[in-house]
């Protein structure tokens, strides 16, 4: 059958000219309910029950991407974006990509250990040009982060009524939900075997309807190792 592919044509001939042909549009899936978790008003924590769920229902979309491109033979899957739709407590979490296979009887290379294909969210160029420079693409990786940020005491909001000041307990609550989303996104881009580190980082921050102290801090991106092929052709930067 015609392959599909949400690359554009540009992005076809880049992949291909580094060895990979488009094989099918993959997806996942995955609808939870977002539960309810108690806090300590006044303290900044992190909502662990929360979190995982978060994490876990967007690894099952992830999981059913993976395993609809481990059915059409594939070594790989490029341009991959996930995406989360939210109504009152429920979500709904997909993740969409294009597998590409690698021509010649190099694939298994490619892929992740246990034979698993790689996932990246690189764009066609972006896949292109880091081959060129010697890297191949291992997992995409994210971390998650649901973190309560403390309310002021009475006290706390009669001293800052009209007055420009920071307020410390969400700046901390930022960063604190930010180094623990860094972190589980590293640690799972090193224990996929992405010995080089992580291109394309993006951190994004949303806010759970139900409590508006409540943030969820997402970071995503793409690790990656060096190609150990002696006979791999690194190329020169364009000029």
């Amino acid at each position: 059958m015609a392959f599909t592919s949400d690359l554009s044509i540009d992005e076809v001939l880049l992949i291909e000219e580094v060895g990979f042909e488009p094989v099918d549009l993959v997806m996942g899936s995955s609808y939870f309910h977002i539960g309810w978790q108690p806090t300590v008003w006044n303290a900044n924590m992190e909502l662990g029950d929360v979190t995982r769920m978060m994490h876990n229902a967007r690894h099952v979309a992830v999981e059913r991407m993976v395993q609809h491109a481990i059915g059409v033979l594939a070594d790989g899957i490029v341009g991959v974006r996930l995406e989360v739709e939210r109504e009152g407590h429920n979500a709904e979490f997909t993740v969409i990509g294009t597998a590409v296979r690698r021509r010649g009887n190099d694939g298994a290379a490619w892929r992740q250990a246990g034979g698993r294909p790689f996932t990246c969210d690189l764009s066609g160029g972006d896949f292109w040009a880091l081959v060129r420079a010697g890297f191949r693409p291992v997992v995409f990786s994210f971390g998650v982060c649901v973190y309560h940020i403390a309310h002021q005491t009475l006290g706390q909001w009669f001293s800052s009524v009209g007055q420009n000041v920071e307020m410390p307990q969400f700046t901390q609550g930022l960063y604190d939900a930010r180094e623990l989303a860094m972190g589980r996104m590293q640690w799972g881009a090193q224990s996929a075997g992405a010995t080089a580190g992580l291109v394309g980082v993006s951190v994004d921050e949303g806010r759970h309807g139900w409590d508006r102290h409540v943030i969820e801090m997402i970071a995503m991106g793409t690790g990656v190792a060096p190609i150990l092929d002696a006979s791999h052709e690194v190329h020169a930067p364009p000029t």
